[in-house]
């Protein structure tokens, strides 16, 4: 599902080769919910209104170049939205995007919940 924005797969590219140290999130992720899919040079339209925000987003320890969401994650008291996509943030001072990807549409109406499963963001980098 996910897919690695370019800056960020530069700076584990350089990290591997030992051209630059890389500098991992200290904090966590957050998983960003988007109306309009992005690019691996631009974020997608971040959903706004009712109760969003980001949401804390753990990971399992990778496997066979994969690692899934290791927790459910829920969005509650959404606006009337249709989500098409996620973005994914480190929570250092200013966020830097490092996944992104599109979901089967879903279409909330004002108030609904929006769940994602244990192991259902899987990001992968074979």
């Amino acid at each position: 599902m996910g897919s690695i924005v370019v800056l960020e797969a530069n700076r584990l590219l350089d990290a591997s080769l030992s051209t630059t140290a890389y500098t991992a999130p200290t904090t966590g992720m957050n998983l960003a919910l988007v109306t309009v899919i992005g690019t691996n040079a631009a974020a997608g339209t971040e959903v706004t209104g009712g109760s969003y925000a980001r949401q804390p987003i753990a990971f399992g320890a990778a496997s066979a170049g994969s690692a899934a969401n290791s927790g459910v994650i829920t969005f509650a008291a959404m606006p009337a939205v249709t989500v098409v996509g996620i973005d994914i943030y480190d929570r250092n001072g200013t966020p830097r995007r490092a996944w992104w990807g599109t979901i089967t549409n879903k279409t909330l109406g004002s108030g609904d919940t929006l769940s994602f499963a244990i192991g259902s963001i899987t990001i992968g980098m074979t």
